[in-house]
């Protein structure tokens, strides 16, 4: 069974920072693969960025901005989000799962495990 909890969500103003935690309590294995999603209000989960096994891959919209990490020894994955805007505003999710590969990882379809999200809203 995999727990994933994040933290680190607030309301900030545009141009400020922030980093995502999401704590992940699963196995190794069941949680091989992990990435961040967003939802607005209104729109469908669209994902961030995500490990593969080439390495990290990031949306086209979070080139930039947004910094995937983990640390393995705390199983920590961070988001670090830089000049935030108010279209950053979401739910952010970190999500888990034995297996993705390449662009799919991105694909909220991939993942099997979900945390309860965490508020991120940007002010102008």
């Amino acid at each position: 069974q995999v727990q994933l909890v994040e933290s680190g969500g607030g309301s900030v103003q545009a141009g400020g920072s922030l980093r995502l935690s999401c704590a992940d309590s699963g196995d190794p294995i069941t949680s091989a693969f992990m990435g961040w999603f967003r939802q607005a209000p209104g729109k469908e989960r669209e994902g961030i960025a995500a490990e593969t096994r080439r390495g990290t891959i990031y949306a086209a919209s979070a080139k930039g901005r947004f910094t995937l990490s983990r640390d393995d020894a705390k199983k920590i994955l961070y988001l670090q989000i830089d000049s935030l805007k108010p279209d950053d505003t979401a739910m952010y999710y970190c999500a888990a799962s034995k297996w993705c590969a390449g662009d799919a990882c991105l694909r909220p379809e991939s993942f099997n495990y979900w945390g309860q999200g965490t508020q991120v809203t940007v002010s102008s």
